[in-house]
C-alpha cells in the first residue's frame, strides 16, 4: 500500500474502530482520532519534504506524478463496445501536494476544537473520520470516476454533522448545502459519460475515465462528442465549451463564488465550528483545485475562450463578499462572506492564466485554509463560553481575554494583507498575475486587477471596524458579569491550534518559495496545456 494509500484510509480504519468499540469508551474516542489525525499528519510532512519540486506534471505519462499507485478496480466486458476499465489511480503532483499538508493540519485543528462536543460522541468523529477520508482521496485521484466517487462521499458526513450537530437551524442549513452540491456533481456525472465515451486508452483501446488520457488531444475518439475536432453542438452551445461550463458550475459552488454562495453563510452560522474550519479550510478549496486539475486541465480551449467571465465573476465576488462582509453584526457570518471575497481572488488569478496569477491562487488557497480556519475556530472560542457572536454585544474583551486578543490581532491583521503574511503574497501575485495579463495573453483587461484591489481596502475596512468595536474601549458586555466570569482566557490546547496555524500563515508569508518551490513546475506546464490547446 502506498503512501497515498495510507493517507486516505488510515482515518477510515479509525472511524470503524470507534464504530465498533462499546460506548462505554466513548471518552476515548477523540483520543482515537486524534491518533489517525497526527499520523496522518507526520505522513504528509513526510511527502513534502520528500516531494520533488523540479519534476513537472503532463499528459504524457504517469511517471511525472509522484507516488503513483494504479490497480485495475472495476472490470466489466461489455460485448462489442469494448470493456469498462475503472482504475485505482492514484498520484499526486505540485497542484495537489500542498492541499494534503493544508488538510491534515486543518482536521487536526477540527479535531482540537471538537473537544467541545458532548452528544453522540460515536458519530460525530466516525463521521468526521469519514469525512477526512474522502478529502483526502480528492486531492490523490487521477481516476475521473474514483474522484466523482469520493468528490460525492463527502456529502454524506457534512449533511449529518451540520444537521445533528448544528445550531437552530441546522436543518435548513443541510438540506441547502446538500442540494447546492448535488445539483451541480449531478451534471458534473453526465460530462464524465460523454467524456468516457470520447477518450480511448492508446495501450487497451477502450474507453477510460483516466484524467490524464482526458488531458491529451491525441487520446479523443475522432468525431466524438467532445473531440476538439467535432465541433458538435447542444443547445446552440459548441459542446465542450458547455462541459466546461457545467464542471466549472459545480466546482464555482463549492468555491463558492457569486451568485452561487448563499448556501455558505447559512451553512457556516449553523455548523458546529469543527465543520465551520473544514468548510472554510479544506471544502472550498476543492472547488479551486477541480477548476485547475479538470476544467483548465481538460478543456483549455473553453477555459482561454471563458477567461474574460472568470475574471468578471471574482472580481464580483471580491467586492460583493466584502460589501457584505462590513454590514454583518453576526461574527461568524462576517468571516463567512470574507471567505466569499477572498476566494474571489482565486478565481481573479485563475483566469489570468498566467505563472504569477495561478501561483498567487494557489497560494492564496493555502493561505486562506489556514487563516479561515483559526477565524472561525477564534469565533467557536468565545461561542462556547457564552452562546453568543453578535458583535455589538461585546466590547473590551482585550483587557478580560489578553491572549484570546493577540491571535485575533494575529488573524485579522494577515488575513487583510499586512505584508509578512501568507494572505499578502497570494493576493499581490493574484493581482500581478490579472494585470500582466491584457499584455502576455489578452485575456484580461487591467480594471479587474484594479477593481480587485479594492476588496483589499474594504477588508481592512470590516477586519479593523470589528476589531475596534469588540476588543478596544471599556468593556461592556450584554450579559454583564455573569459573561465576565465566563470569558476566561486561551487554555493550552486553544493557545496550541491557534499557533500552529500563526506560523504556517508566517512562514509562508516570509518564506513563500516552501509552497512556490513546490508547484512551480506543475504550474508552468498547466499554463502550457492551456496555450497548446
Amino acid at each position: 500500500m502506498s503512501l497515498l494509500s495510507l493517507l486516505i484510509f488510515i482515518p477510515l480504519v479509525a472511524g470503524l474502530i470507534i464504530l465498533l468499540l462499546p460506548s462505554i469508551w466513548q471518552q476515548h474516542y477523540k483520543y482515537l482520532a486524534l491518533g489517525a489525525i497526527v499520523v496522518q499528519l507526520l505522513l504528509s510532512a513526510y511527502v513534502y519534504l520528500n516531494f520533488d519540486g523540479s519534476v513537472y506534471s503532463g499528459i504524457d505519462t504517469q511517471s511525472k506524478y509522484q507516488l503513483v499507485e494504479r490497480l485495475p478496480w472495476i472490470r466489466l466486458d461489455l460485448g462489442s463496445f469494448g470493456a469498462l476499465e475503472i482504475d485505482y489511480f492514484l498520484g499526486i503532483d505540485g497542484l495537489s501536494m500542498p492541499f494534503l499538508v493544508l488538510s491534515s493540519l486543518v482536521m487536526l485543528v477540527a479535531l482540537i476544537s471538537s473537544w467541545e462536543i458532548k452528544d453522540n460522541l460515536k458519530g460525530f468523529f466516525a463521521l468526521f473520520l469519514l469525512l477526512d477520508t474522502a478529502v483526502m482521496g480528492v486531492f490523490c485521484a487521477l481516476d475521473f470516476f474514483l474522484f466523482y466517487v469520493f468528490y460525492e462521499l463527502m456529502l454524506l458526513p457534512l449533511y449529518f454533522l451540520i444537521g445533528m450537530w448544528g445550531g437552530i437551524r441546522r436543518e435548513y442549513a443541510a438540506i441547502k448545502f446538500f442540494l447546492y452540491t448535488l445539483f451541480g456533481s449531478v451534471f458534473m456525472l453526465l460530462v464524465i459519460i460523454g467524456l468516457y465515451f470520447s477518450v480511448t486508452d492508446p495501450q487497451t483501446g477502450n474507453h477510460t475515465f483516466n484524467m490524464l488520457h482526458m488531458m491529451n488531444p491525441d487520446n479523443y475518439v475522432q468525431g466524438s462528442i467532445f473531440s476538439a475536432l467535432a465541433n458538435q453542438e447542444l443547445f446552440g452551445i459548441p459542446a465542450r465549451l458547455l462541459a466546461f461550463i457545467v464542471l466549472f458550475i459545480a466546482f464555482a459552488i463549492k468555491v463558492p463564488v457569486v451568485p452561487l454562495h448563499t448556501w455558505l453563510p447559512d451553512a457556516h452560522v449553523e455548523a458546529p465550528t469543527p465543520v465551520s474550519i473544514i468548510l472554510a479550510g479544506i471544502l472550498l478549496k476543492i472547488g479551486g483545485y477541480g477548476i485547475l486539475r479538470i476544467c483548465f486541465s481538460i478543456f483549455p480551449d473553453a477555459a482561454i475562450e471563458s477567461a474574460w467571465w472568470l475574471g468578471l465573476i471574482g472580481v464580483v465576488s471580491i467586492i460583493y463578499g466584502a460589501l457584505n462582509a462590513l454590514a454583518q453584526k453576526d461574527l461568524k457570518r462576517l468571516i463567512a462572506y470574507s471567505s466569499v471575497s477572498h476566494m474571489g481572488f482565486v478565481m481573479l488569478g485563475i483566469a489570468s492564466v498566467t505563472s504569477e496569477g495561478i501561483s498567487g491562487a494557489m497560494m492564496q488557497m493555502i493561505s486562506h485554509g489556514f487563516l479561515s480556519s483559526m477565524l472561525f475556530f477564534l469565533v467557536g472560542v468565545i461561542y462556547t463560553r457564552v452562546h453568543d457572536r453578535q458583535i455589538p454585544n461585546f466590547r473590551g474583551l482585550a483587557l478580560i481575554m489578553p491572549k484570546y486578543t493577540t491571535f485575533v490581532m494575529i488573524a485579522f491583521f494577515a488575513s487583510l494583507g499586512l505584508p509578512g503574511f501568507s494572505a499578502f503574497i497570494a493576493e499581490a501575485f493574484s493581482l500581478i498575475g490579472a494585470f500582466n495579463s491584457e499584455s502576455i495573453n489578452g485575456l484580461l483587461p487591467r480594471w479587474m486587477a484594479v477593481c480587485g484591489s479594492l476588496g483589499m481596502l474594504l477588508g481592512a475596512a470590516y477586519l479593523l471596524w470589528t476589531l475596534q468595536r469588540m476588543f478596544f474601549g471599556k468593556t461592556r458586555l450584554w450579559g454583564g458579569e455573569d459573561w465576565r466570569q465566563k470569558l476566561t482566557d486561551l487554555n493550552g490546547r486553544e493557545i496550541f491550534a491557534l499557533t500552529s496555524l500563526s506560523v504556517m500563515a508566517l512562514l509562508l508569508g516570509i518564506i513563500p518559495s516552501l509552497a512556490f518551490d513546490k508547484m512551480n513546475a506543475s504550474v508552468l506546464e498547466l499554463i502550457r496545456l492551456v496555450n497548446l490547446r
